[in-house]
Formats: structure tokens, sequence, C-alpha cells
């Protein structure tokens, strides 16, 4: 087996590797990034990407048809990957997000590629009213990177041939990574009750979010790139998640605060209520995928951030303004002139530029 992951450097591509390595240790593994992240990482025990046969680096607009052939399975990734930095990097967000991605897509197609995941998102589900969303009922995307997901599994469904294409849309992620990301709202908290001691909502605390650990998300893209059309389709759009592990924000913070000792939770209860929620429905990827659900539990996930972060002696209370804030980091590579406001790598030698990557100290 040979499987291309684009977006491997980013959080949730070193949990993908590790787990596709653990269950395929003769494939062929490949990964291909930018490179924007690549010196975020946040573990002492080596590079993720030694598990692969080799590492690329390039942009994901320009992958062809050309790139993939011979591989069985492109797991796609890469993206602009958040909300804020959907609203900051608004055309670039469609233009990686949605347009690179089908063309990816269309390219594994021509080249004979056996299977395509995509990774998607229930953000599209936006606000929504009236029990958890299922996969058949209306989307309400309210942001560029949720807009920028639903047209690309639109897209996808255009596609024809022969491949098998997946398109997972995965609960909020959260969970330890060997390149974590704290603009998330779990990951959020734990850092924030480590370093400060305290997690405060400035919301009401009601707002519903399903979620996922990145290693479970980890477990789902196994299934879907090595599926067959006749479990779900040739090309299928599905929650990705469990149905157990939906969340009010407020019982998030208060999970935190439980496991981590000396902790206080402050919420705001006469702020406006957000409108920014959704639960979800992951009753069909459960009938589709049994020996794939997720696996972790909500406490599994705390303590999994809290002893990644103790690892690596995390005590930054302004970490929202660290390089664990990938908003950051591109607005610091950008300032710095090494990239581009399209997301380009702006010096000379920016086409063979390889990261400088040093492990967390």
């Amino acid at each position: 087996m040979k499987i291309l992951i684009t977006g491997n450097m980013g959080y949730v591509g070193p949990a993908v590797v590790r787990h596709l390595r653990s269950r395929f240790p003769d494939a062929v593994l490949d990964g291909f990034d930018a490179g924007f992240f690549a010196h975020c990482l946040t573990t002492r025990t080596g590079l993720p990407e030694r598990d692969l046969n080799r590492q690329s680096f390039g942009d994901a607009r320009a992958l062809r048809a050309g790139d993939l052939q011979g591989y069985d399975a492109v797991v796609i990734l890469a993206a602009v990957s958040n909300d804020p930095m959907g609203e900051r990097f608004a055309g670039v967000t469609d233009a990686i997000n949605r347009e690179a991605a089908v063309s990816l897509a269309r390219a594994a197609s021509d080249a004979g590629v056996r299977n395509v995941v995509f990774a998607s998102s229930c953000s599209v589900y936006g606000i929504a009213q009236g029990g958890p969303r299922r996969e058949d009922d209306p989307v309400n995307p309210i942001t560029a990177y949720a807009a920028s997901k639903i047209g690309t599994e639109q897209a996808l469904a255009t596609i024809g041939g022969d491949t098998v294409i997946t398109s997972l849309r995965f609960a909020t992620a959260c969970g330890m990574s060997a390149r974590l990301r704290l603009d998330l709202v779990l990951n959020d908290f734990v850092a924030s009750a480590l370093a400060t001691g305290r997690i405060t909502i400035l919301s009401d605390g009601t707002p519903w979010r399903p979620l996922i650990d990145v290693a479970d998300m980890a477990r789902a893209i196994e299934w879907a790139a090595t599926r067959t059309a006749d479990h779900g389709g040739r090309n299928l759009v599905v929650n990705a998640g469990a149905t157990t592990a939906n969340y009010q924000v407020r019982d998030l913070a208060q999970a935190v605060g439980r496991l981590v000792p000396g902790c206080t939770v402050s919420i705001n209860h006469d702020a406006p209520v957000d409108s920014r929620s959704y639960q979800v429905d992951f009753t069909r990827f459960a009938q589709l995928a049994p020996a794939h659900r997720p696996q972790l539990s909500l406490d599994d996930s705390i303590q999994g951030l809290i002893a990644g972060l103790q690892g690596i002696d995390f005590a930054d209370p302004d970490f929202r303004t660290s390089s664990l804030i990938r908003l950051q980091v591109l607005k610091g590579l950008i300032a710095d002139g090494f990239l581009s406001e399209d997301l380009h790598w702006s010096k000379p030698d920016a086409a063979h530029w390889t990261p400088e990557i040093e492990e967390a100290a």
C-alpha cells in the first residue's frame, strides 16, 4: 500500500502518520506539506515525520496527476484550518481548502488512485436548531472556512471514475499532538488551566460542540483510505465522531476544572447566548465503520493534553499570542517577509525551502 498525506505537518497529521504506520508497518507513507508549521513542535520524542518513507515540501495548489502516480490513497489534510484564519485569509481559504482540494481529488482520479479522503468539518452545520444534525439535513455555513468545506464536498460529488471518495465531516478536533494547536476549545481550556489556574468563558457556556480526539480522527481516516464502494457508496459524505460526544462549552470547562487540581472556572451567565451552536448525529459513521468508532473519552483527551503539555514544561499564560496559535504563526511569517498575503513563500529560495526544525524546549 502507498499513501500520500497532504498537510501532514499540521495538528492532525502527526496522529494520522503514527496511526497508519502502526496499522500498516510495511506501507509506503509519504508526506507533502508547505512547511508553515514545521517548527511548531510540542514533543521531545523526535520528529513525527520519522514514521514516513518520504517528506516532500511544496504547495498543495501545485500538485498534478503526474505527482500521484502509483498511490493507492491520498489523504487531503492541507487547509487553512479554522475560522479566524479563514476570516483573515478568506480568498486564500477558498483557493486552498476548496480549489486545491478539488483539483487534487480530480488529479488522483485521473492517476487511478483507489481512495481519496477529504477532511471536512461539522462546522458546515453552523447555527443549527432542532436536534443533532444528520448528513442529509440542511447545512448553514457561516464562516469562510465552513463554506470552503461544503463547497469542496459538492464539487467532489461531480468527479467521475472509479476512485472511492470520502468526505469526513469531523467533529471539533481536540487532544494532544506532536504539533499541538491551542486555538481549539478543549485544548485552550486545558492550556489555560495549566498556565493560569483558571478558565474564563466569556459567553454563557450553553453552545453545543461535538468533539473528536486526533487519535480517533486518524482511525476514521484509516477506514476511509481503505474502504470499498460497497461500504457507503463511491462518493460518501459522513459525519465522523460519536453522538455521545456532543458537549456544551460549560461542560467542557467544568470537566477540565475537575481534572486540573486548583483550577477555577468562571462563566459569564449574563452574556447573550452564542448562536453558533450545533449538535451532530454520528449514527451513519457508527453503522458504516463499527470497528473505527471513536475510542477516547473526554477525560482521556483532557488527561492526554495535561500529560503532553506538562511533558514539555508548558507554562505560558500568554499562549494565545504564541506559535501554538496557527494564525499567529502565519502573521509572523508574513511580517518577516517569508510569506506573501496569498500564502506563497516569498523568499528567493522559497521553492526549495527546507525548514529548520527544532524540538520544543
